[in-house]
C-alpha cells in the first residue's frame, strides 16, 4: 500500500520539482543573513585557561556562558573549528522542544521511571531559554507557538486520539474539520496541539546572540581552530590545535556530530544528513490560503516524517521551511561537503509540499540545503567523563538539540565541578546508549532499518520482525 507521500511523487513529477526549485540558492537560509558577525581570529601560541571550549554550536556556546554566568572570574577559552553555527546549529528547523528525550514516547521507552522527571526538567530548561534571550535582548525571533502533530493516515488517527488528555487544557486533540481550521491542508485527518511544549526560533541568530553574550561575559572565542588531540598535562589538559597549544584545567568537549576527540565514544554516533527548503515569500492571499493563524511548528507521524514552520522576513514576509523525511547515512560515517546537498531529496521534498499544500501550487523554493545530525541509537543524549574527571563530553542530540543541548551544557558543567546534583543523578546521564557497530555492519544496519520503516509506513504503521528485534534491544535509527 502507497503512503500520500509515495502517490505525491508519482503524481508531482521530477519535471514539476525541478522548476519549483530551479534558482534556489544551495545554501541554508539561516546563514544567508546580512547581519552574520565577522569572522573571529584563530587561536595560536601558547595560553592556559580554567575551562576550554571544543566546538561552537549550540552545545559548546551553552557551556560557554554559563560557565561564566556560575563563575564571572573563570576564564573560558572556546575553540570552533570553522564558524560559530555554521554545522548543525545554523542549518536546523529552528524547533527549539522542552523535550530531553526525542518525545514522551521514546523518553518513557528507554527510562520509565524518570520520564515525569525528565518532563519537568525540560520545561524547566525551556522555560530558562526563553529568560536567557530575554536577558541578553537576542534577536532570534523566539516564539512559543507550540506544536501540532498531524496524521496523513487513516491509522495515525487513533494514535493522536490516544495521545490526547482531556484534563490537559494544553494538549489538544482536533479532529479533521478541526485541524484544517488551524492549517488547511487536503492531508491532514487529525492533529493533536502541544500549545506549550514547543517554541520556534531563527537557529543561527539564536547562535550569534549567544556568541556575542558570551564575548560580552568575556568569553574567549577562537574561530578556524580545529582541534586535533587531547594530551594528559600533569594535572590539566593539553588541547592541540594547528596554531599552538591551550593549557586546560577543565575541557568540555562540544563537538557533537564530528568524530570525537576520545576514540571510545565514536561508536556511539553516527552522522545522518537532513535536508530541507525553503519557499519565497508567501502574498497575503497565499497565506491566508492556508490560515496557519497559531504559527505552530508541524510535523507528521510517519517513520520517515517531515517538519515544517512558518518563518517572518524582517520585511514581515512570511515563508514556508519544509524539511526531513530523507535521513541519509553514508558507509564509514563519513562526512563530505558533497553530502550536503542531495538533489533527488529536495525533488521528493517538492513534491511532498505541493501535495500538503495543492494551493500554493506556484510557490517557488528560494533555498535548499542539507547537514549532519549527531543520531545515536537511543534518540537523546549521553553524557560521561575522562582524563580523570578533568573532560566531559555530550552528544547524540538526534535532531532535537536546539533546546536540549544548554541542558547537555549545565550537565557537562555539573560533571567538571566534581559535586553530585539532580542532573549528574539522573540516569540519563548515567547511562549510555547502545553502540553502533563498526562498518560494514553500521551500513548494512542502516539499510535493513530504513527499509523495514519504509514499510511499516507502508502498512498501517505495522512494525515488522526487525523493527521488533531493534525495538526489544533498545536499538534505533532517526534524524
Amino acid at each position: 500500500m502507497m503512503t500520500v507521500y509515495d502517490l505525491a511523487e508519482n503524481q508531482y513529477g521530477r519535471p514539476r520539482a525541478a522548476k519549483a526549485l530551479a534558482g534556489a540558492a544551495r545554501e541554508a537560509y539561516w546563514l544567508d543573513d546580512p547581519d552574520r558577525p565577522a569572522a573571529l581570529p584563530a587561536f595560536s601560541g601558547a595560553a592556559e585557561t580554567d575551562l576550554a571550549v571544543v566546538g561552537g554550536g549550540y552545545t559548546g556556546l551553552w557551556t560557554a556562558l554559563m560557565a561564566k554566568e556560575r563563575n564571572p572570574d573563570r576564564r573560558v577559552v572556546l575553540l570552533e573549528g570553522s564558524r560559530i553555527a555554521w554545522a548543525a546549529s545554523g542549518r536546523n528547523g529552528g524547533f527549539c522542544e522542552s523535550s530531553l528525550t526525542h518525545g514522551e514516547a521514546n523518553g518513557i521507552k528507554h527510562l520509565p521511571d524518570e520520564a515525569e522527571h525528565l518532563d519537568r526538567l525540560g520545561r524547566e530548561n525551556l522555560r530558562e531559554i526563553a529568560e536567557t534571550v530575554e536577558r541578553y535582548g537576542i534577536d532570534c525571533g523566539f516564539e512559543l507557538t507550540g506544536s501540532l502533530s498531524v496524521a496523513t493516515e487513516e491509522h495515525q488517527v487513533q494514535w493522536l486520539a490516544e495521545e490526547a488528555d482531556p484534563a490537559n487544557p494544553d494538549l489538544v486533540f482536533l479532529d479533521r474539520e478541526a485541524v484544517r481550521k488551524e492549517v488547511d491542508s487536503p492531508l491532514y485527518l487529525a492533529g493533536l496541539w502541544d500549545r506549550t511544549g514547543t517554541a520556534l526560533v531563527n537557529p543561527a541568530r539564536l547562535a550569534w546572540g549567544l556568541q556575542r553574550a558570551a564575548l560580552e561575559a568575556g568569553v574567549e572565542i577562537f574561530e578556524n581552530t580545529p582541534v586535533r588531540d587531547l594530551e594528559n598535562a600533569g594535572g590539566k589538559v593539553r588541547v592541540l590545535t594547528d596554531g599552538g597549544t591551550l593549557t586546560a584545567a577543565r575541557v568540555a568537549l562540544a563537538t557533537n556530530v564530528f568524530p570525537s576527540l576520545l576514540k571510545r565514544t565514536r561508536l556511539f554516533t553516527v552522522p545522518v544528513y537532513d535536508y530541507a527548503l525553503m519557499t519565497e515569500p508567501l502574498t497575503p492571499k497565499q497565506l491566508s490560503e492556508i490560515g496557519w493563524h497559531n504559527r505552530q511548528g508541524l510535523s507528521d507521524l510517519n517513520n520517515r516524517f517531515h517538519y515544517y514552520r512558518l518563518t517572518t522576513d524582517r520585511d514581515g514576509a512570511a515563508r514556508i521551511l519544509f524539511g526531513g523525511y530523507d535521513a541519509v547515512y553514508n558507509y564509514g560515517r563519513s562526512m563530505k561537503p558533497e553530502y550536503e546537498h542531495r538533489q533527488a531529496t529536495y525533488e521528493r521534498l517538492a513534491a511532498h509540499f505541493a501535495a500538503t499544500f495543492p494551493q500554493l501550487a506556484d510557490l517557488r523554493f528560494s533555498h535548499a540545503w542539507g547537514g549532519a545530525i549527531d543520531t545515536c541509537s537511543r534518540f537523546f543524549a549521553f553524557f560521561s567523563t575522562a582524563y580523570g574527571d578533568k573532560v566531559a563530553y555530550s552528544a547524540g542530540y538526534t535532531g532535537l538539540g536546539v533546546g536540549a543541548t544548554r541542558f547537555g551544557a549545565n550537565v557537562m558543567l555539573d560533571l567538571l565541578s566534581g559535586e553530585k546534583t539532580e542532573r549528574t543523578e539522573l540516569k540519563m546521564v548515567k547511562r549510555k546508549p547502545l553502540p553502533f557497530p563498526p562498518e560494514p555492519v553500521a551500513w548494512l544496519g542502516v539499510k535493513i532499518t530504513t527499509a523495514a520503516m519504509v514499510r511499516a509506513d507502508r502498512r498501517q504503521g505495522r512494525r515488522g520482525p526487525w523493527l521488533k528485534v531493534m525495538d526489544a534491544v533498545g536499538m534505533g535509527f532517526d534524524s
